[in-house]
């Protein structure tokens, strides 16, 4: 593990040569290929002292993060055709990965909050830093203060087990008796930033104002925080969970439902993208709440397959807003004319959002609709309204967008680059290839 982070900060003066902006991209690129060989046939926990080590379960979220901040620099080549301040933007990414690696990675509950919150810092620099319009300030402000509410009760609860337990290495964390207080204080700063609904305002305000890069680190890493937080912290909150989890379950199955609904009347391209994502997370903290194998399974699926894809239809969004300086459905309707060869792609990642074969979505929501169906058959009900208003608005976002009569704006054929084409291919074939290999992803967990 040491390795990986000695390498990310020996990047961060690379990052600062004359351009060096694609040499930093494939040390990414290399580095997601030396981590993922490094383990690849160890079912060992790798620890090292009590601070740092990994184990199956942070495994596959540490290449997610390696992989997808390596594709961020791909998605963002304008900021380094047009020098919007390149350099200090990549050591951003460097900076913010390395959070990640040290989140995920943490074995002490002090060192994860301690960096869960700190990858905030950088996320926040990106918005405000490399964000479209003035109202990212706004929206910078909701992610800050959203996320610090949620997160000071934690903190406060982090330091009550340690009076309690006198350890906070998640090995050696036990309590017998548990106040409804501390329940909360635990599992309110995940909720917040899976998001749950009720509380995920900040989440579409943050997507539509964040450059691509932002978007794209926000959507396939930073939702995850949350879940697995509470894939740690549940063995500690098991017996309150028994009687508990059914408040969120109820919350999230709802909401997922009612968010369904608001994708299908948004204009706006990433905001119809950003709340799906509140949709498929509120799947996720149902299995999660189940406590359940099938719950904790498929929620980790859930979790990589939609970094995944969701990465993946912003890059499609941004290519669009690129061309047309707008991300409206009315002015970007009839895409198949104007840029023919995107519009397989657009289709290939819309069925994998709505859970098509063989997507890695699809077994996730498969071990899901499981776990909460055997958990109380009522929730058969909201589930399959669920199911269908996903798949309703993944078709009214592939439709609107690439059918239609074409904006009078835009005259000519243009379509991709090999760059584009090679960012949505490096989404979509792990996406597509992971399910291949889900008996060893459930072995791992």
């Amino acid at each position: 593990m040491l390795k990986i982070i000695f390498m990310l900060l020996f990047m961060i003066p690379i990052s600062f040569m004359m351009n060096s902006y694609w040499l930093v991209q494939i040390l990414m690129f290399l580095l997601s290929f030396i981590f993922m060989m490094m383990f690849i046939n160890s079912f060992l926990i790798q620890v090292i002292g009590y601070f740092l080590g990994m184990d199956l379960l942070s495994f596959g979220l540490i290449l997610l993060s390696i992989w997808i901040c390596a594709l961020m620099m791909m998605a963002s080549e304008m900021i380094n055709s047009f020098n919007y301040k390149s350099n200090f933007f990549v050591v951003n990414i460097l900076l913010l990965l390395m959070m990640l690696i040290l989140t995920f990675s943490s074995l002490n509950l002090f060192y994860f909050y301690l960096f869960f919150e700190s990858s905030l810092i950088p996320t926040l620099f990106l918005i405000i830093g490399w964000g479209y319009q003035p109202e990212r300030l706004q929206a910078g402000v909701y992610l800050l203060f959203y996320t610090l509410i949620g997160s000071l009760p934690m903190l406060v609860g982090i330091f009550y087990l340690y009076n309690n337990c006198n350890s906070l290495i998640f090995s050696f964390i036990y309590m017998e008796s548990l106040s409804y207080l501390f329940y909360f204080c635990m599992i309110v700063a995940f909720l917040i930033k899976m998001p749950m609904f009720l509380v995920h305002l900040w989440l579409p305000k943050a997507h539509v104002e964040a450059p691509i890069s932002g978007s794209m680190i926000l959507a396939g890493i930073m939702l995850k925080l949350g879940g697995y937080g509470m894939l740690r912290v549940f063995k500690i909150l098991m017996s309150l969970g028994l009687k508990l989890n059914f408040i969120w379950v109820t919350i999230s199955l709802m909401g997922g439902f009612m968010v369904s609904l608001i994708c299908l009347r948004q204009i706006d391209l990433k905001s119809l993208i950003a709340y799906s994502s509140v949709s498929h997370m509120s799947l996720v903290i149902c299995g999660l709440m189940t406590l359940m194998h099938w719950g904790y399974y498929g929620s980790y699926t859930l979790m990589i397959g939609h970094g995944l894809c969701s990465s993946g239809l912003f890059c499609l969004a941004n290519m669009s807003y690129e061309r047309t300086s707008s991300r409206s459905l009315l002015i970007n309707k009839g895409m198949m004319n104007f840029m023919p060869s995107m519009t397989l792609w657009w289709f290939l990642l819309s069925s994998s959002n709505m859970a098509a074969p063989p997507s890695l979505n699809l077994l996730g929501e498969i071990m899901l609709l499981n776990s909460v169906v055997n958990w109380s058959w009522v929730s058969m009900i909201m589930l399959s309204l669920l199911s269908f208003f996903s798949a309703a608005y993944s078709l009214y976002l592939y439709s609107y967008s690439q059918h239609g009569e074409l904006y009078s704006g835009l005259y000519s054929s243009m379509n991709g680059c090999i760059r584009e084409f090679l960012l949505l291919m490096l989404h979509w074939i792990p996406l597509n290839l992971l399910i291949l290999k889900s008996d060893v992803c459930v072995l791992w967990i």
